[in-house]
């Protein structure tokens, strides 16, 4: 080996390296599965490549090594090949595999509401229409929910104001005639996670939607007001109609 290839191993230099003077520094669950095409590379006609993960200390290298198998690498009775440090490329690569991973989880998570309120709707519908109508809103809410989570600082997941939450899924309902000013919203300053945004969403929408139908909402001199308070670990929410239909 070169003295660039001692650096990557970690190993003394010397004019004489063995396998098993290499082998401590692969990682154990890549042991035999390199061991055992070290072996084959003798009878591979033509080039071979694998990679693998070798530990130095504490740190974690991903390796390429690629040569020529069989006699066809033989020069002088020595066969030649290269060690690669591909450690970015593999990083970048579980960093890529990661992402896709989380968003087939997101898209799957979004395709199941969507098919739930789809359902949801359908059974509470009479026409086409109105069915329409109804999985229109209902997803529009999930929509603003979506829009209100935000990153948290020390990468500690996302998470939206609870009382700007409340004020952006209620403001549609303040756009119908006279409502400016009927629905107020005091609640304790404080995150609510994703998930949790999105079921608080259809909630707060289910709600709204039926104050306006049947509730406080629906007689002009209705008002709603969305309180809230901590009691020990759990957050208490109000949810109070006045001046409506019994």
């Amino acid at each position: 080996m070169d003295e660039q290839a001692f650096l990557l191993w970690s190993v003394p230099q010397s004019d004489e390296v063995k396998f098993e003077d290499l082998s401590t520094h692969i990682h154990p669950a890549d042991r035999d599965r390199v061991r055992a095409a070290f072996t084959a590379t003798r009878g591979i006609v033509g080039s071979y490549e694998i990679d693998f993960r070798i530990m130095i200390g504490d740190e974690i290298r991903w390796i390429s090594a690629r040569g020529l198998g069989n006699d066809s690498g033989l020069y002088n009775r020595l066969t030649y090949g290269v060690f690669l440090d591909v450690t970015g490329r593999k990083q970048a690569e579980e960093g890529h595999e990661l992402l896709a991973g989380e968003m087939s989880h997101r898209v799957k998570n979004l395709l199941a509401i969507a098919a739930g309120l789809t359902q949801l709707s359908s059974r509470s519908s009479t026409t086409a229409k109105e069915m329409a109508t109804e999985l229109t809103g209902r997803l529009t809410a999930l929509g603003r929910a979506h829009d209100m989570v935000r990153p948290l600082p020390g990468h500690q997941g996302q998470a939206a104001q609870l009382g700007d939450l409340l004020a952006v899924l209620l403001s549609p309902y303040e756009n119908f005639g006279a409502f400016s000013g009927r629905i107020r919203v005091a609640v304790p300053r404080m995150g609510v996670g994703e998930t949790a945004a999105t079921t608080l969403a259809l909630v707060i929408h289910e709600l709204a939607t039926n104050s306006l139908k049947y509730g406080a909402l629906s007689a002009e001199e209705g008002t709603l007001d969305v309180s809230g308070g901590l009691d020990e670990e759990d957050v208490k929410i109000v949810w109070a109609e006045r001046g409506g239909p019994a």
